[in-house]
C-alpha cells in the first residue's frame, strides 16, 4: 500500500491546478481536506466518476452524498465551546465572538465556523440557569494588519474564537496588558500552545489532526483491501486541552 501527497497554495487556482492533475491520476482511494468550498464540490462531482472510494477530513461538506466523512461535529463543538466559556463564570458577563478569516476563506471551513458558532450560542439558550451572557460579533481579515483595536474588548469579559487563530486575539491581549479575559479557540498550533502556557488562554479544543488522518486512512484500507463493510461518517470525540495536560496530546 502506498501514498502519495498533494499540497496547494492557499489559493484557488494553485487548487484546481493540483485537482486537475489528481482527475488525471489513477489510485484506489482519495482522502480530502477540502478548503474551497465551491471548487471542492465540482473537484468530488468529477471525482465520483471514477467509483473509487473518497474519505473527507477536516470539513465536510454534507451536499456531496455517498462520500465518507472522518472528523469531528462541528455543531457540538460548539456547542463545547460555550460551556468551556461559561466554566466557572458566575456573574453577568460579555461575550465576544470573534471571527478571523483569510480574504479567500469562502470555503468550507466557513461553514464549519457558521456550525460552531450555532453551536455555541444553542449552549447558552438551552441552559437557563447560567448567568446572563451579552453576546457580540466581530469579523476581521487575517491577511490585513490592524485590525484589532483595544475598543473591541472594552467590557469583554470572554472571547470565543472559531478556527485555529486564537494567539493572533492572544498576543494582542498579551501586547496590551488586558486582563481578566477568558478565552476559548481551536487546534493545538504552537503558536497557541505558547499562550495556553501563560494562562492567555483558557481553553483550546483539540480537532486531533492525526487521528483523522490515521482513521481515514485505515478507513479507506478496510474498504479498498480488505472489502470490508464500514461507517460512512465517523465522529472523533472532542477534547479539551488545558496547561495542565498539552503536554500528553503533543
Amino acid at each position: 500500500m502506498t501514498i502519495d501527497y498533494f499540497f496547494f497554495e492557499y489559493n484557488t487556482t494553485s487548487f484546481n491546478q493540483i485537482a486537475q492533475e489528481i482527475l488525471k491520476l489513477e489510485y484506489n482511494g482519495l482522502l480530502f481536506a477540502p478548503i474551497f468550498y465551491k471548487e471542492s464540490v465540482s473537484f468530488l462531482n468529477e471525482y465520483k466518476k471514477k467509483n473509487i472510494p473518497i474519505v473527507m477530513i477536516d470539513s465536510n461538506i454534507e451536499e456531496i452524498e455517498n462520500i465518507a466523512y472522518i472528523g469531528q461535529d462541528s455543531y457540538q463543538s460548539g456547542y463545547l465551546g460555550g460551556k468551556l466559556i461559561s466554566y466557572g463564570i458566575k456573574e453577568n458577563s460579555n461575550v465576544l465572538i470573534l471571527e478571523i478569516n483569510r480574504n479567500a476563506e469562502s470555503t468550507t471551513r466557513t461553514n464549519v465556523y457558521l456550525q460552531r458558532i450555532k453551536g455555541f450560542y444553542s449552549y447558552f439558550k438551552e441552559k437557563t440557569n447560567l448567568p446572563k451572557f451579552n453576546f457580540s460579533e466581530i469579523s476581521i481579515q487575517y491577511d490585513s494588519k490592524n485590525q484589532l483595536n483595544s475598543t473591541m474588548f472594552e467590557g469583554i469579559d470572554c472571547v470565543f474564537i472559531p478556527n485555529s487563530r486564537a494567539h493572533i486575539v492572544a498576543k494582542f491581549i498579551k501586547d496590551n496588558h488586558l486582563k481578566n479575559i477568558h478565552l476559548v479557540g481551536y487546534d493545538l498550533l504552537k503558536d497557541n500552545i505558547e499562550f495556553l502556557k501563560d494562562d492567555t488562554i483558557a481553553f483550546l479544543i483539540n480537532q486531533k489532526p492525526e487521528d483523522q488522518g490515521y482513521k481515514g486512512i485505515s478507513h479507506l484500507y478496510k474498504k479498498v483491501v480488505l472489502k470490508e463493510q464500514v461507517n460512512e461518517k465517523q465522529y472523533l470525540p472532542l477534547e479539551i486541552i488545558v496547561q495542565e495536560n498539552y503536554t500528553k496530546t503533543i
